[in-house]
């Protein structure tokens, strides 16, 4: 069985922001060499999240909609954690989107039912902050 790792990085200029990450994951599958296994990608911050979801402008404003509603930005003193930072709601927003995703890796690719792709969801922008990706099989 083959492993491969590799760091995905991002340095979103704004606070909150969802990035296409697909091609950088076929693009590290296809250095692994895997044709059959798994894809675990990982956002390895607590204030960015990975998920699975459809590529449409519409829905990514609803995501940013419905988040803001469930975990408001502002005011900061609403949140205990905000002793000194102001990021309690991108905390809780990744709750919400998860940590991460697995694909199956079938014949080479990235084994999506239909619109599936991945994404990078940025709460806390304005630093730099990365993803794992970690491929297994044969």
């Amino acid at each position: 069985m083959k492993a491969y790792r590799k760091e995905l990085w991002f340095d979103v200029p704004i606070r909150r922001a969802f990035l296409n990450i697909t091609p950088q994951v076929e693009e590290a599958l296809a250095e692994s060499g895997v044709r059959e296994g798994l894809v675990l990608v990982n956002a390895m911050h607590i204030t960015a999240s990975v998920f699975i979801n459809d590529d449409e402008s519409g829905l990514h404003h609803d995501f940013e909609v419905w988040l803001e509603r469930l975990a408001p930005e502002k005011p900061h003193a609403q949140y205990r954690h905000n002793n000194g930072e102001d990021n309690a709601d991108a905390h809780l927003k990744r709750s919400v989107m998860g940590r991460e995703v697995v694909v199956a890796v079938t014949n080479g690719r990235l084994d999506f039912g239909p619109w599936e792709q991945i994404f990078y969801g940025e709460f806390d922008g304005r630093r730099r902050k990365r993803v794992l990706v970690k491929i297994i099989g044969e």
